[in-house]
């Protein structure tokens, strides 16, 4: 359980990141590319600096895995933290150069394996999102909270469909569902729309990293869903040498046959 005190002072650190976004994202920005050749902003470095730096005076007993840092920390050395923060600044940056607005600030906790609390900020709309597994999911509206559930699905299935990251496996997974209803959704949001009642299921056979799924598998999991390997297992994490996920689905409605339309 997060003390109330370090979850608003989470929240606080997710909202300085998102405002140093947005002050690059209004401006003239150069866009760089990784090794991998993934894009990378100033807006990427400003909102890890704020968030490193929060986090520093936050929590200084609990390191951080950051998707801008995460090269410089051995694998053995993050493998001997029970508790970390995994951090992705910048959520989704090809969406932020597009300028379509679909990118967010990423928080999770986890502990032993287990991501138990989650931040997703939103930083063109000022929605945040949090909550965890064992405390429920919540969108903060003002100051106040207002509980999540996802919904009992119904005919047509709302499935996730990624903006920049579509392949063969997807598709094909989302045409064997049958009577669907296809919206195209960026970043960490599709996980925090399913929380929100506007989803049903996000399949995603491509790459991610745990940074990409950590927070929004919180709050997903604070509203009733689940994200499952296609095993039917949790996702975990800092637990293996890669940062890399595998497979997984994404699901509100825990009762929907995603096994079935796996296996067909």
């Amino acid at each position: 359980m997060i003390p109330n005190e370090t979850r608003e002072g989470v929240i606080a650190i997710v909202r300085d990141a998102a405002a140093a976004i947005l002050r690059i994202y209004e401006s003239e920005f150069a866009v760089q590319h990784k090794d991998d050749d993934s894009p990378l902003t100033a807006a990427d470095l400003a909102a890890h600096r704020c968030i490193m730096d929060g986090l520093a005076r936050l929590t200084p007993d609990i390191p951080v895995l950051s998707e801008e840092s995460a090269h410089e920390v051995p694998t053995a050395q993050r493998h001997s933290w029970p508790r970390l923060w995994v951090v992705d600044p910048l959520d989704g940056t090809r969406e932020f150069v597009k300028r379509n607005g679909e990118f967010t600030v990423n928080i999770a906790l986890v502990e032993d394996g287990v991501a138990t609390y989650g931040f997703v900020q939103a930083p063109v709309t000022g929605t945040l999102w949090h909550g965890g597994s064992q405390v429920g999911a919540f969108r903060r509206v003002g100051e106040a909270d207002v509980p999540l559930h996802a919904r009992n699905a119904d005919a047509p299935l709302r499935v996730a469909t990624s903006r920049s990251h579509r392949d063969g496996r997807s598709e094909a997974f989302i045409a064997r569902i049958g009577d669907i209803r296809p919206m195209s959704l960026g970043s960490s949001l599709k996980f925090c729309a399913i929380a929100d009642g506007e989803l049903d299921l996000y399949p995603r056979f491509g790459p991610t990293n745990e940074w990409d799924t950590a927070a929004g598998q919180c709050v997903l999991e604070g509203a009733g869903g689940q994200v499952l390997d296609l095993r039917g297992r949790p996702f975990r994490y800092n637990q293996r040498d890669t940062v890399l996920n595998g497979e997984f689905i994404a699901l509100g409605d825990t009762t929907l046959p995603w096994r079935e339309w796996l296996a067909a």
